[in-house]
């Protein structure tokens, strides 16, 4: 987790004349995760500012779909200037008049299949594309956004999604980054492929998601472009870009995929720890595959941020992005376990919108219990009961629902300790014969695509046969403490699982 926007400020406005054209009607997509509905209008009229989430409303935008991202950038560490950009390849979902893209940067032109457009800034983060022909339903768009601006001076709330480091920055947030640094449809219900390449000076690193399709390559001026490469699709705030001073490490997984782990060269004394962490990664993504189905992506890794920068995780798609805080104490392998987890739960299968949160960090949570029971440092009925008693039957924690927290607490504590308490009573309610059979018939069903509690709680119940709305409406929708299973209650102060004080830290850093 990361930073979460609660209230609004209004941007500046920005136009340029131009027009705008169509071009021949495409095909609906297919691939996974795409669900396209052809429609015919009367007119074309504007494709909807946002994407209706309950939680936040003017995230992503109607009236097109994304296929890919091209995004080619120039950055200059020394003053924080960010140039570049960003081709969209997207296909038209409604006949438009015109249509949004959220972006924070001050734009230079915009161009539609070939021809320049019209735009304007309209509220905190859209910006308007205006077409004076129609786009027509099924419509290929190839829309072309020229940008520049320093990221971490365009502020939202007194706040930047792109942190400035010693040496770099990171564009590194949830549920929104990619405002600071490429124009998108930004919601998990649009997903799309992502190229991303950046010019830097000599002797500075970029890492970004997927895999390199080359090797950095010189540019006049003392210069390097970095690229990279991701071939499954990707919710917008998963994209990410670490540049500054890195040690990179590479090497092949046990499923022959390649491992790109970078760590930060500030760091010092903590980056042991950072590596003794994340070097273990293709062996916890070994592990979590033999539990949650087939790891869903092309690549495997971590970064270690710099000192200055994070103070949570978050698990950008193919390669976890790290904090400093979480090697302050020595190594800490379970924050890794938990990452990973989310390449599952929250990347490859993500929200349909942010009420479903539950479906991203109670499972990532569970994860860890289930790597406690597997390295005997401490069985799930055992961190169950003593995360159950470490919360009072007065304490706040009980009043935040997991299973809708409400848009200020996407990330408390509650999410993430009473949704993965929420999965083991649903455990003991199937048995294991079935709850290990839900887990990867979950990831298959939605590979690559959105999902919601209801119907992840239909899954169970189809796979299990039991009706299991008592488990989910007391542990995910009542407020207050419930009962645990009656099996489990326990009547004695249940004693400290070893893993409990590094599940504990890490916590500390992922919750808010």
């Amino acid at each position: 987790m990361r930073r979460v926007f609660t209230a609004a400020i209004a941007a500046l406005t920005v136009t340029t004349a131009g027009t705008l054209v169509t071009g021949a009607p495409g095909q609906a997509d297919a691939r996974p995760g795409k669900s396209r509905s052809v429609a015919v209008s009367a007119a074309p009229k504007p494709g909807s500012p946002g994407l209706g989430d309950p939680y936040f409303p003017d995230y992503g935008n109607g009236g097109y779909d994304v296929d890919h991202y091209d995004v080619r950038l120039r950055y200059e560490p020394a003053t924080d200037r960010l140039s570049g950009t960003t081709t969209i390849l997207a296909t038209a979902t409604q006949d438009l008049s015109r249509f949004n893209l959220d972006f924070l940067l001050d734009v230079e032109s915009v161009r539609v299949n070939g021809w320049t457009a019209r735009f304007a800034r309209e509220g905190v983060h859209e910006l308007v594309v205006t077409a004076p022909r129609g786009i027509t339903t099924g419509q290929a768009m190839t829309v072309v956004v020229t940008y520049a601006g320093v990221p971490s001076e365009t502020l939202v709330d007194g706040y930047s999604g792109w942190t400035r480091t010693v040496d770099g920055a990171l564009a590194v947030n949830e549920p929104e980054s990619a405002w600071w640094w490429f124009p998108s449809n930004d919601h998990p219900l649009d997903k799309a492929t992502w190229d991303i390449s950046v010019s830097v000076p000599d002797g500075v690193e970029v890492i970004s998601n997927g895999v390199q399709p080359r090797p950095p390559l010189a540019e006049a001026g003392n210069r390097m472009r970095w690229g990279w490469r991701s071939t499954k699709p990707g919710a917008t705030y998963l994209a990410f870009l670490a540049i500054g001073q890195y040690d990179i490490v590479t090497d092949t997984a046990p499923n022959g995929q390649p491992v790109i782990n970078a760590y930060s060269t500030t760091l010092g004394d903590r980056k042991p720890a950072a590596r003794a962490s994340i070097e273990r990664t293709a062996e916890v993504v070994d592990w979590e595959s033999g539990i949650f189905g087939p790891y869903p992506f092309e690549a495997q890794g971590g970064v270690a941020a710099p000192i200055d920068s994070l103070s949570f995780a978050l698990e950008t798609q193919t390669r976890p992005v790290y904090g400093p805080g979480f090697w302050r104490r020595g190594s800490n392998l379970y924050v890794v376990v938990h990452e990973n987890a989310h390449q599952w739960f929250g990347d490859s299968v993500s929200v349909a919108d942010w009420s479903n949160i539950w479906l991203n960090e109670g499972f990532a949570s569970y994860a860890e219990w289930l790597w406690s029971e597997a390295q005997g440092e401490g069985t799930t009925q055992e961190l169950f009961d003593f995360t159950y008693a470490n919360y009072p039957a007065d304490d706040p924690f009980w009043q935040v629902l997991p299973g809708n927290p409400g848009a200020g607490a996407v990330f408390d504590d509650a999410v993430y300790d009473r949704g993965a308490m929420t999965l083991h009573q649903l455990r003991l309610a199937v048995g294991d014969d079935a709850f290990f059979r839900i887990l990867p018939a979950w990831t298959a069903a939605h590979r690559y695509g959105n999902g919601t509690i209801a119907q992840f709680q239909a899954l169970a119940e189809q796979i299990s046969g039991l009706d299991l709305d008592p488990v989910f409406t007391t542990w995910l929708f009542t407020p207050g403490r419930p009962a645990p299973a009656a099996a489990t209650r326990t009547t004695t102060a249940p004693a400290q699982p070893k893993s409990w004080t590094q599940i504990r830290a890490a916590h500390q850093l992922l919750a808010r």
